[in-house]
């Protein structure tokens, strides 16, 4: 079931496993003034997960015919089929299936080697009953509250990559290079980072990069179980990782009191006062969080 796309609209769900219920609660938004959301917040049975697909820079050939919102709606459906197919399959192993899948769903219109094709980062939790598996490919980070502990799930090659290619952009002669011949230099390196053994990964065209995610298991059971956990893009974890606005802690909290849409609120606040505090080459992005929360009887 694919969840609301709005903040105003985020519902709570609820899905019973074995001796165990996860509840979901889930929020998701474009940016203002923008009424496309390339992110994608979606829910099949005990699989919750968020997709944030790559938005095209303007003037930046694709090779495909298709955008960000076409393969995040159909990288989430496949991963749907794979999980119903093999629901005892890893995560990476339904991923890379998923991807594989969109592949064929380009048909024969689109070039799947372009550097440019359509791609999305991917978190994903699922509900095993006695356990929760996790995955995280690219920047869209997982908050857990397991053992009383606060933790992040994050994937930090693209920040990595990034710093790496700022100082790759900077190496290079100026001339009479502008600002904008410099922003399609750098778009240009960082292409080529993508899905590379020394760059970054994330879902595009290439099934292998799903065996390059950050992925476990963590009990439901225990002193070590897990409470609660939240999926997010990085237009919601900006609130911490560029606002500086909370702790992960504090984040968790948020959300649980106020909703995820209490969260969304916050970071188009932090947006409008911090205007100078661009989000990479964006004022504002797309933002998507879900809330899963673990009963904690029998304990």
């Amino acid at each position: 079931m694919r969840q609301p796309t709005t903040a105003a609209a985020a519902e709570a769900t609820r899905v019973v496993g074995a001796a165990r219920t996860m509840r979901v609660s889930s929020a998701s938004a474009p940016p203002p003034g923008r009424a496309l959301n390339e992110d994608l917040v979606f829910r099949f049975g005990p699989l919750v997960g968020v997709l944030d697909g790559a938005t095209v820079p303007e003037g930046f050939d694709t090779g495909c015919v298709h955008g960000p919102s076409w393969y995040v709606q159909h990288l989430a459906a496949r991963l749907g089929l794979a999980e119903a197919a093999r629901p005892t399959a890893t995560l990476m192993s339904n991923l890379a299936a998923a991807i594989l899948a969109v592949r064929s769903d380009h048909g024969d219109l689109c070039d799947l080697d372009h550097p440019g094709t359509p791609s999305s980062t991917v978190c994903l939790l699922r509900d095993g009953g006695h356990h929760v598996d996790y995955l995280v490919l690219c920047d869209s980070p997982l908050v857990l509250d397991a053992g009383g502990q606060v933790s992040v799930v994050s994937d930090e090659r693209l920040d990595v990559a990034m710093g790496e290619l700022r100082e790759t952009v900077a190496a290079m002669p100026a001339g009479p290079a502008d600002r904008t011949t410099r922003f399609r230099q750098a778009v240009a390196v960082q292409r080529e980072r993508m899905n590379r053994t020394h760059g970054y990964w994330v879902a595009a065209a290439d099934p292998d990069a799903a065996f390059h995610a950050v992925a476990g298991t963590l009990p439901l059971r225990g002193p070590g179980a897990v409470r609660r956990a939240v999926l997010l893009t990085d237009g919601a974890s900006a609130v911490v990782e560029q606002f500086g606005l909370l702790d992960w802690a504090g984040l968790l909290d948020v959300v649980t009191a106020e909703g995820p849409g209490g969260l969304l609120d916050r970071v188009r606040a932090a947006e409008r006062d911090h205007p100078d505090r661009l989000r990479r080459h964006k004022p504002a992005d797309d933002a998507s969080v879900v809330l899963c929360e673990f009963d904690t009887e029998g304990h």
